[in-house]
């Protein structure tokens, strides 16, 4: 089959389980060599392959809801929804996003980037659709890791209790993006290893119905032997005390076997949860054996090898994190590390081999993890959560509550800040600085390259009178020389890069060298323009502001987050509380919109964050009569 023509999921109807299951290997032929060229996530959608066809097969999409939880799983999903022939933009700039987009397809009914979403937005289909009226059946589909976290265990709760008609999906690959942990994995280890359960429960209560209804005692003593042989076949039959009819463990790579446990599902009553194991990777042997989450999402790669192509360059922001972390920690017992399920992202895998007693992994739970840290500290221990600055944003009450509040010693290192590219709307990390900022207790740091890194490192991990994060972008830095010996850096000061007369570019981190090379540009136009490393975005460097104010510079605020209520606006409402209304304050950052995927370069463009944008910038914001010609 052509795929790149197939247009609707109805036409897999006719096919036969020998023709879907040609289609399959088909399907994964197309996405290795596909994704060898953009990069995406592999390993999660070769093994979701047979699901996703068997889910189309039987299910009317888009009349019935297919919720996919995280939905970097929801390649196949978009193949045999007719998106096949734009899979060689996958991620690019306009192109195909790598996650569900309603916009893109009316078969994407629900939108996703973070994990353990989907069960509530089923719930809400589900309930709406009984309030209509309506036959529709709704589906979700969720992975072992994201069952783990928080808001799915509420949603569970909650589905169990109203007893809707809906399926859970559960896709059991034993590992998300990194090894899943936790008591609920263990849960579904025991489900795993106890056989046919479904048809166990079947032939006892077969046997039962048997036995000769010689009155009530004997019928309530089979319903005991009834329950007490369930919970002898399976150790603590977790999903049916919660309320659902479960039905597994099913063989994910089995279109029979799916089949006919969805058939049976689709004619059951209440919540249902298909409890299927699956293989991450399957198909192509590289990110089947893949350990580490490489093959989980990456960029290009070589097919025949597996080799993962990567230009060689200046170390990691996220690397010169752990290394610095690492080398503070030798010599300060009280740090322990945390991270919500993202130990390789952030690279505190590293960590977690040189102190692992010291490092603690707490499954896809930024809120717990956000209150965990909070209670070390409590204790005396100075605990660093390493986290992307969109997933902390599952952790805000937490920050707000448990350790603001508290004025707790708790160090944020906030990863992958700023644009991230190719992840899009999702990932983009453009909100921290809005919604940190304005919270009681809080210090945030933003260095302009790895070596400040290092130095904010240790500055935080010294820092002991409350919060304090810093935050950092997603790739490599500049290659500059790293200073042996670690520094405080004075919290509340700033750095002047570049002298100047005219006027004033306040900037951090990613947006330093667009503002010097943008200074260098108006240089040679004859305007004088000063360049400050605002490295503390909170607290301001206010002596500094007050001196820019009464030199009557005309101060322009430049940043890679949002531009409402973030650093700009705290420059702005500095200079207005203080009296200094006749100091001219523009602001550049990213505009109130979601920015949707591309690389980094492109993004920047789009929204007005480069060179050029800063020079019109300037030349529209100085006095006339000190711009020369």
């Amino acid at each position: 089959m052509n795929l790149e023509k197939l247009n609707d999921p109805s036409s897999l109807k006719s096919l036969s389980k020998a023709e879907l299951e040609s289609l399959g290997q088909e399907i994964r032929r197309f996405l290795v060599e596909k994704l060898s060229v953009t990069g995406g996530h592999l390993g999660p959608n070769l093994g979701v392959v047979e699901l996703t066809l068997a889910l189309h097969h039987l299910f009317d999409s888009p009349k019935d809801k297919i919720i996919w939880d995280v939905g970097h799983q929801a390649y196949v999903h978009k193949i045999l929804t007719g998106r096949a022939g734009q899979f060689d933009e996958l991620r690019q700039y306009k192109g195909l996003c790598g996650f569900p987009k309603r916009s893109e397809s009316e078969h994407d009914v629900w939108e996703t980037g973070h994990s353990s979403t989907s069960l509530s937005a089923a719930m809400g289909m589900a309930t709406a659709r009984d309030l209509k009226g309506s036959d529709e059946q709704v589906i979700a589909v969720i992975g072992d890791g994201a069952l783990t976290g928080g808001m799915a265990l509420e949603a569970l709760n909650h589905i169990g209790h109203e007893q809707k008609d809906l399926i859970v999906v559960l896709n059991d690959n034993e590992m998300s993006i990194a090894p899943n942990v936790g008591a609920l994995h263990n849960v579904l280890g025991r489900l795993r290893t106890a056989g046919k359960y479904k048809k166990a429960k079947e032939e006892l209560e077969y046997l039962i119905k048997k036995i000769p209804a010689f009155g009530g005692k004997l019928a309530t003593t089979a319903e005991r032997v009834k329950d007490s042989l369930k919970y002898l076949l399976v150790s603590g039959i977790f999903f049916e005390e919660m309320g659902f009819t479960y039905l597994g463990p099913v063989d994910g790579h089995d279109l029979d076997d799916l089949m006919d446990n969805i058939k049976y599902a689709k004619k059951t009553k209440g919540p249902v949860l298909i409890h299927v194991l699956t293989k991450k990777g399957k198909g192509y042997a590289p990110a089947e054996n893949d350990a580490k989450g490489t093959w989980h999402g990456l960029g290009p790669y070589k097919i025949e090898s597996g080799e993962v192509v990567k230009k060689p360059g200046p170390p990691s922001y996220s690397g010169v994190f752990s290394d610095t972390l690492r080398k503070v920690s030798r010599e300060d017992n009280r740090v322990v590390a945390l991270t919500a399920a993202m130990p390789g992202g952030t690279k505190l895998d590293q960590y977690a081999s040189e102190f692992p007693k010291r490092m603690f992994d707490v499954g896809i739970a930024e809120q717990h993890a956000t209150t965990m840290a909070g209670g070390l500290a409590t204790q005396g221990l100075k605990p660093v959560f390493a986290v992307y600055s969109t997933f902390l944003q599952r952790g805000y009450d937490q920050v707000v509550h448990d350790v603001c509040r508290q004025n707790l010693n708790v160090m944020f290192a906030i990863d992958r800040a700023g644009l991230v590219g190719a992840d899009g709307e999702t990932h983009q990390g453009v909100f921290d600085i809005a919604f940190l900022r304005h919270i009681p207790n809080m210090v945030i740091l933003n260095p302009k390259d790895e070596n400040e890194l290092q130095h904010m490192i240790y500055t935080a991990v010294n820092y002991d009178d409350g919060p304090i994060a810093v935050r950092y972008p997603r790739g490599n830095g500049y290659g500059i020389k790293m200073d042996e010996q670690l520094k405080q850096i004075p919290i509340g000061t700033w750095e002047v890069l570049v002298e100047g007369s005219d006027a004033c570019i306040l900037t951090f981190g990613t947006m330093i060298p667009v503002a010097l090379e943008a200074a260098e540009q108006l240089s040679s136009q004859g305007i004088s323009v000063k360049v400050v490393n605002a490295r503390s975005i909170k607290p301001l460097d206010e002596k500094m502001l007050r001196e820019l104010a009464e030199q009557k510079f005309p101060l322009l605020t430049v940043e890679e987050a949002s531009i409402q209520g973030s650093f700009g606006s705290a420059v702005l409402e500095f200079i207005h509380d203080s009296g200094y209304h006749e100091t001219i304050v523009q602001r550049m950052g990213i505009p109130d919109k979601f920015i949707e995927h591309g690389s980094v370069s492109e993004l920047l463009e789009e929204v007005g964050l480069t060179t050029n944008h800063v020079v019109e910038k300037i030349s529209s914001i100085i006095p006339r009569k000190r711009q020369r010609a």
